[in-house]
């Protein structure tokens, strides 16, 4: 079951990544991003440790996401010898679109199902949500 659910979710990504490359952002920007925008403003270290990449990778993807107006930097409010990142309107709309892309996409995809199909589809929706959930045992 496990293998199936990895595989399944491998490839439904894959397949909506197609929307995210329209938007003309690369995915580690979108998923950096993201974590700003539902997240809040973090330090560079903090951002890092979120995407699981070393500090200078994300250094030169701020880099480039604030050259594109996606994120600005600004003085830490709690130490102001530190940066923090945060996104701009520009790069919420973004992440917003990309969003709605994505599950305009999905949907369409799902509108070819059953309506027993989807049924199932939404309970196993509701299982994976627990499984994920933080509070779920690890």
């Amino acid at each position: 079951m496990a293998d199936r659910l990895h595989s399944a979710a491998l490839h439904l990504l894959r397949r909506l990544r197609v929307e995210d490359d329209a938007l003309g952002i690369s995915a580690p920007r979108l998923s950096a991003l993201s974590v700003l925008v539902f997240g809040g403003p973090r330090r560079i270290g903090e951002l890092a440790d979120a995407e699981q990449v070393e500090p200078p990778t994300m250094t030169r993807l701020v880099d480039g996401m604030e050259g594109d107006g996606y994120v600005v930097r600004a003085a830490d409010p709690e130490d102001r010898r530190a940066v923090v990142v945060r996104a701009t309107p520009k790069g919420t709309r973004a992440l917003e679109k990309g969003r709605s892309q994505r599950v305009a996409a999905l949907a369409a995809q799902l509108r070819a199902l059953s309506a027993e199909q989807l049924a199932a589809l939404a309970a196993g929706v509701d299982v994976l949500e627990a499984v994920v959930s933080p509070n779920h045992p690890a």
